[in-house]
């Protein structure tokens, strides 16, 4: 699909709000994110044809996601108007603007009916009361969190949050644990430089404190009925979503059906090791899963030395459900070097940064 520059997307969002002003309270002070999101999704759906269903997934997402911002069916006429108004004043050609309204109108229609599916089985957000807060760094925190009405979610996704600091603001954080009878959840946080939101969660939160959360995302979740053992490779706080999974794999287990779990623990140096004590306490009750940390910057006792990409490719993988988790990079290049090692990528499971 042919590019949009970055004035046309202000134009564009310039048209959508002088037409209906009440939706600019719908979308944070700064745009510029946002205008690469919204030509991110249309770009998706565009190239998802050969993939039918992984396009329909990702737009069924989308549509559920957008109900956290107050998005309603009318709304997509707006938004259709303000992209036809915009191809007509930069001038696209003729089939580059049906291709782009065609991509628009397939988008809108799979978001909206994933959203009203959605609207009767619950609610657009979640209030959850910060119930623990506990400064593991410098700069990272986990978070216990209970929410007014049950969030359902499966090991390994993640939560959209807000905080009343940052209004308008939603950033996506990994769920650490498996869901819980008492309904508590978990998040790790790491206070990213300039990060609005992460800053306030892990230095300015505490206990008592009220955030909103959005549904559950993401496709990486714990296999449960898989009899394969498992390979866990996580990097910095990316540790969440495989703490979770590992959780939720050790409750499945059952008499001699048990999986081995190796799960490696990397981050840059010792100290930001910080989900080691968790671990080792997880290790000591189910003795079938062997914890490695690793330091990529430092050598540093009871830790190998290497990042998780170098790494990997020397674990023990083969027959192996493997997950990955940690920023981009780390995430694209551990699944490089396991492929060139042979490893299945059938066996290979991750996430990247979710829909907005």
């Amino acid at each position: 699909m042919m590019p949009l520059p970055d004035v046309a997307m202000t134009y564009f969002y310039g048209h959508i709000f002088a037409a209906e002003p009440e939706i600019r309270a719908m979308f944070p002070p700064a745009m510029s994110e946002q205008h690469r999101r919204f030509y991110q999704a249309l770009t998706a759906s565009a190239e998802a044809d050969a993939d039918q269903s992984g396009r329909d997934e990702y737009l069924a997402a989308l549509g559920r996601a957008h109900r956290k911002y107050g998005v309603r069916k009318q709304h997509y006429q707006t938004f259709r108007i303000a992209l036809l108004a915009t191809c007509h004043e930069f001038a696209l050609a003729p089939d580059d603007e049906a291709t782009v309204l065609a991509v628009f109108d397939r988008a809108a229609q799979a978001m909206n009916t994933a959203a009203e599916a959605e609207a009767g089985q619950s609610p657009a957000w979640w209030t959850a009361e910060v119930s623990g807060h506990e400064l593991l760094g410098p700069d990272i925190a986990v978070l216990a969190l209970r929410t007014d009405e049950p969030l359902r979610y499966r090991a390994g996704q993640h939560v959209s949050v807000q905080t009343p600091r940052w209004p308008r603001l939603w950033r996506h954080y990994s769920v650490g644990c498996a869901p819980r009878p008492d309904g508590m959840l978990v998040l790790h946080v790491r206070a990213l430089p300039g990060g609005l939101v992460s800053t306030a969660l892990v230095h300015r939160t505490q206990p008592g404190d009220t955030l909103l959360l959005g549904p559950a995302e993401g496709t990486m979740t714990a296999d449960v009925s898989s009899g394969r053992d498992v390979l866990c490779l996580a990097g910095g706080t990316g540790l969440a979503p495989l703490m979770a999974i590992t959780e939720a794999l050790i409750e499945a287990g059952e008499g001699d059906d048990r999986r081995n779990i190796v799960l490696y623990h990397g981050a840059r140096t010792a100290r930001e090791l910080y989900g080691l004590p968790a671990l080792r306490r997880m290790a000591a009750r189910y003795p079938r899963l062997t914890v490695i940390a690793a330091t990529s910057d430092e050598k540093a006792p009871e830790a190998v030395h290497g990042s998780i990409p170098d790494l990997s490719a020397k674990a023990e993988w083969q027959d192996r459900d493997i997950y990955i988790s940690g920023p981009d990079a780390m995430i694209t290049a551990t699944e490089r070097a396991l492929l060139d090692a042979g490893a299945p990528p059938e066996l290979i499971r991750y996430d990247l940064p979710a829909a907005p």
